[in-house]
């Protein structure tokens, strides 16, 4: 899993973050504990989740 960083998610549409965010949570699931492929998943959604949080409308 390629780590993907804040710079990089801030070029992507919402589509685009969307789909990554599901490729990215189904790459994590199917990663064994305690490797680096599940610490740049885990990253990576954490990254995208707040990409789009920022995105988001104010109330």
């Amino acid at each position: 899993m390629k780590l993907t960083t804040r710079f990089e998610a801030a070029k992507l549409s919402d589509n685009e973050l969307r789909g990554l965010l599901r490729k990215t949570f189904i790459a994590m699931a199917a990663s064994a504990p305690n490797t680096p492929e599940r610490r740049n998943a885990l990253a990576t959604l954490e990254t995208l989740q707040a990409e789009l949080n920022a995105r988001a409308p104010n109330p």
